[in-house]
């Protein structure tokens, strides 16, 4: 895949926006955890079984990483990402995020992983048409290959860093949950990036 991206142009590699969602629990923790020992562990710690979350999407590029949208209600509550929701994120955020960056779409190679709202024929649609069907994607230019999520900078990178940093501050509600994260982004240097 990043082969036959490298092969059109050995700058390629510098002009891919690597973009993913990912869910931030008030608790601090990403999934139901169970403590198993051969003895009664003395520490307990509670956590809700469903705690308040956020579903954030980012994108990360050797330029800069394109600031957290969280997708929500008009109530600021976390809702599932689906085909509206992601088709009416890449109109009305990242086309807008990506002008203020001043970045040149027509260079720009887009990838996401295969998942059902990314890939509908609408947000298929839209990203042909913004990145000039440079997209990488199930159903897009070059395909994503099947079970290799850890490609994506999101995955390897971002997602632990952002979380290492979000809850040293201990969010209360999501709106501080929201605001670390913000913040935790904007801690991203160009040379890490690089």
């Amino acid at each position: 895949m990043f082969q036959a991206i490298n092969d059109q142009d050995n700058d390629n590699l510098n002009h891919i926006l690597m973009t993913d969602e990912a869910n931030f629990h008030l608790c601090g923790s990403s999934q139901n955890c169970r403590y198993w020992a051969t003895e009664s562990p003395h520490d307990i710690h509670q956590k809700p079984l469903h705690s308040e979350k956020v579903i954030v999407w980012c994108g990360v590029a050797s330029f800069g990483v394109i600031s957290p949208y969280f997708f929500e209600d008009e109530a600021g509550r976390a809702v599932t990402v689906n085909s509206a929701r992601y088709t009416e994120m890449l109109h009305t955020f990242l086309e807008l995020e990506l002008q203020r960056l001043g970045v040149e779409t027509q260079t720009l190679w887009f990838q996401q992983d295969g998942a059902t709202a990314h890939t509908a024929k609408t947000a298929m649609r839209v990203l042909n048409d913004m990145f000039q069907a440079r997209v990488i994607s199930r159903r897009g230019s070059i395909e994503w290959p099947a079970r290799l999520l850890d490609l994506s900078a999101c995955n390897f990178f971002l997602w632990g860093y952002l979380k290492s940093k979000v809850y040293k501050k201990k969010p209360q509600t999501t709106v501080d949950l929201k605001q670390n994260i913000r913040d935790a982004v904007a801690t991203i240097s160009p040379t890490m990036l690089q």
